[in-house]
């Protein structure tokens, strides 16, 4: 409801804008009126000068004129003299009236030759003035005593009715309360207020609105902290809620924060597509509230896309550690189920009212960087609080540089390969080899993290190397030289001079596998330096070897990419080929891409294929040849 000062600021801006405007009209009709009235004396002037044409007599024709002129119009001053500069006739006006500064108007000269004088004058229109400045008065003083009064009535008016609004909406929630109660009080309303159909129907609209801002109110409050896919409180919860029950004065003064994050995500949004990531997701956070149902006190939270937290209030290190024990096992019996290479790694870390929230979470993350060189689902509890200060901040990463190097050295790796199934007779397809990697216990270290960290640590090529060295001898030593087997390289190595020239000495002494390999690089790879990829392409093609371009689609590829790199293979990225059988777009864009690498010879694979539905949609697309859990998961090799 507004007050009667808002009833009365608002209708006096609306006021001010209507002065304004009559304001503008009449001075702009006054301003119009005076410009006419200033031509008409001067067609006057003109006139009254040519019937004295005939006198001689300048001083007599002077008096004539000025007289005949005052009686005509009224002049501020009027001043008559001959062509020798003498006054004939002068007449000044002291008693001007009203004027307008800007408006007044200007001293003008007429000049009859025909007899010899010449005019000066001014004309005063302080009537016109008034007529004008009295309008806007009486506009003025109208407006304002019709906002106040508009203000003031509409005030009592809006003050009645929510008066009898407030009352109903208090008598229908006193309804819902105590409705025994409330039916037999007597309503304090006026029945015939009540009566009112517009009455009714406001309070009644009323209500909705209340009701929608309420259910808006909670749609916002879910959408800024709840996840939308596991429905547990978000990042920005878990920040609230740490400033709110740890920093603050509370009932929890110290506990155990633990970060645990999905290490095959990417993974199996690239094999499986994101819904079969969704559902990793979904899985994993109801195995940690199943976990955490016997800690009353607990709360988890997912922060990112792979990571969650669970804060375990008043609770020492040894029950935490149970926890994630627990936690390990309930991992590992999915791991198994689902045929994954992990599921995910938990690092703990001690905090209380001293610990600041950035600190906590870099320390965890620490703890989760060692855990993933240890067994698969593992945990760790960084103990070590001091290391953010050292200079073995890099605590977790020094573990994976040495859990690396003890690959490299050892070879701790065993490979994968999943079959590509062709679409007809005279496709030629083959096997994707997939490596994975063996900690000191021979058990597998998380594929993702391993190859970021490689990444990270400057080692991916001699990772590449490894995978490359390991594939050759497998297929000599199985004698598998009548099939092709993909390998994956990444893009640093083929921007590594040194590693072209080892790659193309170890093709060229092994003549017989480097037709059988296709050594798969990713479209982004081979477009950051397009020279150096054409110069990769040219030489695997010398020695007999092919080259795919894998997660085709992705980038900004157009046809001098072809024309360039002429590549054997595109296989088109897994979010082109999901639920292609829905996807009409798609559909589209494939066959195009399929029409055009095959008029360049170019074979189009299709990854991630999950479905018989989406297989052969695929295939009525005329797709060379597909891979995916549907046409085969990968085995050892």
């Amino acid at each position: 409801m507004y007050t009667f000062p808002q009833l009365l600021f608002r209708n006096v801006i609306l006021a001010l804008i209507f002065i304004i405007t009559v304001g503008t009209v009449s001075l702009s009709m006054l301003s119009s009126l005076l410009e006419d009235n200033a031509k008409q004396h001067s067609q006057v002037v003109n006139l009254l000068t040519k019937q004295y044409v005939t006198i001689n007599d300048k001083t007599k024709i002077a008096e004539s004129i000025g007289k005949s002129l005052q009686q005509a119009t009224n002049y501020r001053v009027l001043i008559i003299y001959n062509q020798a500069g003498e006054n004939l006739f002068s007449y000044t006006n002291t008693d001007i009236g009203l004027t307008i500064p800007f408006m007044s108007p200007k001293p003008k000269k007429y000049v009859a030759k025909q007899i010899g004088v010449s005019i000066e004058y001014q004309l005063n229109f302080s009537g016109e003035y008034f007529l004008v400045g009295s309008f806007i008065f009486l506009s003025t003083a109208l407006s304002f005593f019709l906002v106040f009064f508009a203000a003031t009535m509409s005030t009592k008016r809006h003050k009645a009715v929510f008066k009898v609004i407030s009352q109903q909406i208090k008598n229908d929630l006193a309804l819902v309360n105590y409705p025994n109660t409330a039916k037999t009080e007597k309503l304090d309303i006026d029945s015939n207020l009540l009566e009112i159909p517009e009455l009714k129907q406001g309070i009644i609209d009323i209500k909705k609105l209340m009701t929608k801002q309420l259910e808006n109110t909670i749609n916002l409050e879910q959408e800024a902290y709840v996840d939308h896919l596991t429905k547990l409180d978000n990042r920005n919860r878990f920040v609230k809620f740490y400033e709110n029950q740890v920093v603050q004065e509370s009932p929890v003064r110290f506990g155990v924060l633990i970060i645990t994050r999905c290490s095959e995500l990417q993974t199996i949004n690239q094999i499986h597509g994101y819904k079969g990531g969704d559902n990793y997701i979904a899985h994993v956070a109801k195995l940690i509230k199943q976990a955490l149902s016997t800690y009353p006190d607990g709360n988890v939270f997912r922060l990112n896309s792979s990571d969650f937290a669970c804060i375990l209030p008043n609770i020492e290190f040894k029950e935490a550690e149970k926890f994630t024990e627990e936690l390990t096992l309930l991992f590992n019996e999915y791991q198994q189920a689902s045929n994954l290479d992990s599921v995910a790694y938990s690092g703990l870390v001690h905090f209380d009212k001293t610990k600041p929230l950035g600190e906590l979470l870099a320390l965890a993350d620490t703890g989760v960087s060692i855990a993933q060189t240890k067994s698969s689902n593992a945990w760790y509890s960084q103990k070590n609080t001091d290391i953010l200060q050292k200079n073995s901040a890099n605590y977790g990463i020094e573990n994976w540089r040495q859990e690396i190097d003890s690959v490299l050295e050892n070879q701790r790796i065993t490979l994968l390969l999943q079959p590509i199934q062709p679409s007809g007779r005279n496709s030629k397809v083959y096997g994707e080899i997939l490596a994975r990697f063996l900690n000191s216990n021979d058990e597998m270290l998380p594929t993702t993290s391993f190859i970021a960290m490689a990444e990270k640590l400057d080692k991916i090529i001699a990772v590449d190397r490894l995978i490359i060295e390991t594939t050759i001898k497998k297929i000599i030593n199985k004698n598998m030289l009548d099939h092709s087997f993909g390998i994956n390289i990444s893009a640093r190595s083929i921007n590594d001079e040194h590693f072209m020239i080892w790659l193309e000495r170890k093709l060229l002494r092994e003549p017989k596998v480097a037709p059988r390999l296709i050594f798969e690089i990713t479209e982004y790879g081979l477009q950051q330096n397009i020279k150096t990829s054409k110069r990769l392409i040219d030489m695997l093609h010398r020695v007999g070897s092919r080259i795919t371009v894998e997660r085709f689609g992705v980038g900004l590829t157009s046809f001098k990419f072809f024309r360039d790199l002429t590549p054997d293979y595109i296989k088109m990225d897994s979010s082109y080929t999901r639920d292609i059988d829905d996807d009409k777009n798609n559909q589209y864009f494939l066959r195009l891409m399929v029409d055009l690498a095959h008029r360049l010879s170019i074979n189009v694979l299709a990854e991630s294929v999950e479905s018989p539905e989406e297989k052969h949609t695929l295939e009525k697309l005329f797709i060379d040849g597909c891979q995916g859990f549907y046409i085969g998961k990968p085995a050892p090799f």
